[in-house]
């Protein structure tokens, strides 16, 4: 993309996100988590801009060998903002600031007893990506092509009969990915892309991801 159109971009995606009312979780069985949306130029892409998605290494104890958005649980007197941005500077050599924020996501609960806050951050340039080989086994750069595609979402029937499980198939990873993750990167499109006010806490996990 060039200067304007990516100007253009970064505006869309601020007014969206400015304007969109966001649904926080109040439970205290559920502990709270965070994850980061990273918008970043990608010269690799014809549209100019991709986000960031990590695979799980196999051996973690929690949601091994599964995609996730880069965050975590916070640890003891962190905001929710302050862990996204901790965790991806841990899993991903990415350090950003308040400066980068966007704008929030609703919170998404988890089957794993987890509430997750999703915070979008944008990147000038197309920074390095170092990922920590103790959490990271890939890095994949999901083209906003794809984002923006009509093939997604994708609805399964959900494992034990009730609410259906919402998925993506990306052609960046060769095969279909799953909620929690799935669910969060599509209400980044519906919201920030499309401007659209569109919920996604109430679709289901697969079974794989309730541990």
């Amino acid at each position: 993309m060039n200067d304007e159109s990516t100007s253009a971009l970064l505006a869309r995606m601020k007014q969206n996100l400015a304007s969109f009312q966001t649904i926080q979780i109040d439970d205290p069985e559920l502990r709270h988590a965070a994850v980061a949306i990273v918008v970043m130029a990608d010269s690799r892409n014809v549209d100019g801009h991709s986000i960031l998605l990590t695979l799980r290494t196999s051996h973690l104890k929690q949601h091994s060998g599964q995609y996730a958005l880069p965050g975590g649980k916070l640890d003891q007197g962190e905001t929710a903002v302050e862990t996204a941005l901790r965790e991806l500077d841990e899993e991903l050599g990415i350090s950003l600031n308040d400066t980068h924020l966007l704008g929030v996501l609703d919170d998404y609960p988890t089957r794993s007893g987890f509430r997750i806050s999703p915070f979008v951050f944008w990147v000038d340039g197309d920074v390095a990506v170092t990922p920590s080989l103790h959490e990271v086994e890939q890095v994949f750069r999901i083209p906003f092509s794809e984002l923006d595609s009509d093939a997604i979402p994708v609805f399964e029937q959900g494992d034990d009969g009730g609410a259906p499980l919402l998925c993506s198939e990306f052609p960046t990873l060769g095969h279909r990915m799953y909620s929690p993750t799935a669910s969060i990167i599509f209400q980044f499109r519906e919201v920030a892309i499309r401007g659209k006010t569109t919920r996604v806490a109430h679709f289901d996990q697969p079974n794989f991801a309730w541990v």
